[in-house]
């Protein structure tokens, strides 16, 4: 890792000195043990009969990441983990995120960490027993399952995975799909999203239920390709026919589902804006190592006057991504989620975007080798274009920071109805 990149996740803000101390044990870990494994894994992956398969070389990693206290490292809760406030943790996530081996290194991967919270907040004590303890200790994977492939699911509210309840049960019927994880070898528990009550308020139709991935009749169809990547965890279309669970298996009770889902999904995306700026950071070190090394009619890449404004722009655009997500995190620990709503939509929209114009003109300058899997930026184009989409597409984030503008402007007896 360059020395310029060493520093800047952590320039902008000061930070505690316990999140300091994270940082450079975090920093040494990456250089001694994960970059170098890299190699390794894609070495172990290629050789695997199935892409969903789990490389010794990762499990080898978790057990130093651990032995190390490099766990968790994302859960704000001090019973469950160190305790780092979003602020703290945003420059450890940019870390994690120039490796796409990183996150699982340090038990800190999507969708786990989400489920995760969801469980320590709103899960049963059986629930946290037999789901979040093990989570937490690496021993299994987890999935989300809200979206649907028979409808606009970018409006949550659209959905339409029934939950009825029958005496002591609910049984599930419904179609999912993009469920990530639900492929991998260790997914053991889905947290699904559905209807119980259709005739209710329309954010109040929502629940969410605890399901077992091997429960009778829960079927994984298919594993959904993104851009060609058969991702190892997979992203799974599922279909649910008549699935029973105990009425206890609910979260939170009925017609919490959205709002649970609106808890979950803002960390998430600090943590998805700053591993993409990871991925930004790692794709410009390339971008200019490949610049100075290569000749192309008589001149070093580097002095031609394109790419200089291509890594002059790069440049500015990460650090202004990075400054507007740490400006989010800053906010969500000192006024509340909800008082960050625009900040967490603008960076969800901002940081994906400039991660993925850095990584687009650095497989330029690498020329073919940047589309071949020599080099991690067609991987890292792939996932990052599919960022946009994840978590909410950009224009349901724009829309959200347009609706909470234009609220200033609206005369204050209509100010409650500009969304009827």
């Amino acid at each position: 890792m360059s020395e310029n990149a060493r520093g800047r996740e952590a320039s902008i803000f000061d930070v505690s000195d316990r999140a300091a101390e994270y940082r450079a044990r975090l920093l040494e870990f990456m250089d001694e043990h994960v970059l170098p494994a890299e190699r390794v894994y894609d070495e172990q992956m290629r050789a695997a009969s199935t892409p969903h398969f789990q490389p010794p070389v990762l499990e080898e990693l978790k057990a130093k990441a651990k032995a190390a206290g490099l766990w968790n490292l994302f859960l704000p809760y001090p019973e469950w983990g160190p305790g780092l406030s979003n602020l703290e943790y945003a420059p450890l996530a940019e870390i994690m995120g120039r490796s796409h081996i990183a996150p699982e290194v340090f038990n800190c991967n999507a969708p786990d960490t989400g489920n995760m919270e969801i469980l320590a907040l709103y899960g049963t004590d059986e629930h946290k027993q037999k789901y979040l303890k093990p989570l937490l200790d690496g021993e299994i994977r987890s999935a989300f399952a809200m979206t649907e492939p028979a409808v606009a699911s970018s409006d949550a509210t659209n959905i339409e995975t029934a939950m009825v309840r029958d005496g002591d049960e609910y049984v599930v019927d419904g179609r999912k799909w993009f469920a990530s994880n639900a492929m991998h070898p260790h997914c053991r528990v889905l947290i699904v999203m559905g209807k119980t009550d259709p005739t209710a308020a329309v954010h109040r139709q929502q629940s969410m239920l605890v399901v077992p991935i091997d429960a009778p009749g829960v079927t994984v169809v298919r594993n959904l390709p993104v851009f060609g990547y058969q991702d190892r965890e997979g992203h799974a279309e599922i279909t649910f026919d008549g699935v029973r669970v105990p009425a206890t298996d609910i979260l939170s009770g009925e017609g919490e589902g959205f709002a649970i889902s609106q808890a979950r999904l803002g960390p998430g995306r600090i943590h998805h804006c700053m591993r993409a700026i990871g991925m930004a950071e790692r794709a410009l070190e390339a971008m200019c190592a490949r610049a100075t090394s290569r000749v192309t009619f008589g001149k070093p890449i580097a002095e031609r006057s394109n790419i200089q404004d291509w890594i002059a722009e790069a440049r500015i655009e990460i650090d202004m991504a990075r400054l507007l997500t740490l400006q989010a995190a800053h906010m969500m620990d000192t006024v509340g989620n909800k008082a960050a709503r625009t900040e967490i939509a603008a960076i969800k929209v901002v940081a994906p975007n400039v991660a993925l114009k850095v990584v687009d003109r650095a497989i330029q300058v690498h020329g073919g080798a940047g589309v071949t899997d020599d080099f991690p930026l067609a991987m890292a184009y792939a996932h990052l274009r599919t960022l946009r989409l994840a978590d909410g597409p950009d224009e349901v984030h724009k829309r959200a920071i347009a609706r909470q503008e234009l609220r200033r402007y609206l005369p204050a007896k209509n100010a409650g109805n500009e969304g009827k």
